[in-house]
């Protein structure tokens, strides 16, 4: 079938005008160019065709949390909340919220998505074989012995390593969930597991994580001693978060580092310095619900070609749609081209996840499932094909 559209991006820029794809009834890429003859019919769209989206940074298992929390609490406020309320719901509902999200986002065009676990919960969605899945094991244990908890870890991992792959590729790596929540001694052990696994983490998300990293001190502490923990053993080195766990794991390993919010200039330069391959994920709408703010976009932009975009969780969002977080992005910073976000959206989240040979761009042999929106700053997805 040749389709086009009034404008076409192929996952890294605009195509020329009137450029046509002839996509096979598989969703494979057979030719992207001038191909018009009369014996061919073509679909044109109106508005723009783009690849499927990629959605970097999601936690799918937690979307039986919509509306649950109140927006602009702060994140300390929005984990006791998450903690406290994530399990007053039965297993069927549960399951009813994650399987009703989870097929609201393929509706909104993505194609892929890097899935946050805590459980085992996703592995009903990943079997369905409708997207492909990177998932983000995360251990977690502010302790200074945490076999107990990376063992926990490692048997959520095997759960999602024995799931057999179909057309779809299930990748999965053990991860940690943030700073202010992981152990230098556990970001150890995560480290030694596999030194070339790609990591996830959320990264200064909150004034509080660098407060804690730099003076062990503040609104971050509170909450660790509220939960009982004793930090006793932690030190602080007078640095940002960022800048002192990087130290703590290899620079062979691609890292994604998600929210960013209160990311400096100092702290990209710093990590990019030590490992090979960095990604910065960006989740707008989540940063306005849980901290009424924006990561330093425009700096970010200046500094890496490298920006990737998630969606967090129904708990911290309105919707599934990295659409929206483009829309979002635009609204508030109307420089950023539509070019360089559309890439953000696709061609980078597939690096990210390592699946750049599968999706994220229009390209002869790709299956990057086409994408028809109609109007970029205010519309919906239109079509997917």
């Amino acid at each position: 079938m040749l389709i086009t559209a009034d404008k076409v991006h192929n996952g890294k820029e605009w195509l020329p005008n009137d450029t046509v794809i002839d996509l096979g009834d598989d969703g494979e890429i057979k030719y992207v160019g001038k191909k018009l003859t009369d014996h061919h019919d073509k679909k044109k769209y109106n508005g723009v065709i783009c690849p499927g989206f990629v959605n970097a940074h999601c936690h799918l298992e937690l979307s039986h949390m919509k509306g649950i929390v109140p927006e602009h609490t702060g994140l300390v406020s929005f984990l006791q909340n998450v903690l406290g309320k994530r399990n007053d719901f039965s297993e069927e509902e549960k399951a009813q919220a994650r399987h009703a999200a989870f097929h609201s986002m393929i509706s909104n065009g993505v194609v892929a998505v890097g899935d946050i676990a805590n459980t085992s919960d996703t592995l009903d969605l990943r079997i369905q074989d409708k997207i492909h899945f990177y998932s983000f094991v995360e251990a977690i244990g502010f302790t200074p012995t945490p076999q107990k908890q990376f063992d926990y870890a490692m048997a959520v991992l095997h759960a999602f390593a024995a799931q057999q792959q179909e057309s779809k590729q299930k990748r999965q790596s053990i991860v940690p969930h943030a700073p202010y929540s992981v152990s230098n001694a556990l970001f150890d052990l995560i480290d030694k597991f596999d030194k070339t696994a790609l990591l996830s983490i959320h990264n200064q998300e909150t004034e509080a994580e660098d407060e804690y990293y730099m003076t062990k001190s503040g609104a971050m502490q509170t909450m660790l001693h509220g939960m009982g923990i004793n930090d006793d053993f932690f030190e602080s080195l007078g640095k940002t978060s960022s800048q002192t766990y990087t130290q703590w794991l290899s620079g062979t390993h691609p890292l994604m580092l998600v929210h960013n919010t209160y990311t400096q200039q100092e702290d990209v330069v710093t990590i990019k310095g030590r490992f090979q391959q960095v990604y910065w994920c960006l989740c707008p709408n989540a940063n306005l619900y849980i901290e009424n703010r924006l990561p330093d976009i425009a700096m970010l932009a200046r500094n890496t070609e490298h920006i990737c975009i998630g969606t967090d969780s129904l708990s911290s969002n309105h919707q599934l749609s990295v659409l929206a977080e483009l829309q979002s992005i635009k609204k508030n910073l109307p420089n950023i081209s539509w070019e360089d976000l559309l890439k953000w959206g696709s061609y980078n989240g597939a690096k990210a996840l390592q699946m750049s040979d599968k999706i994220g761009s229009i390209e002869v042999g790709l299956k990057p499932g086409i994408v028809v929106i109609d109007d970029l700053d205010k519309g919906d997805v239109t079509k997917v094909l």
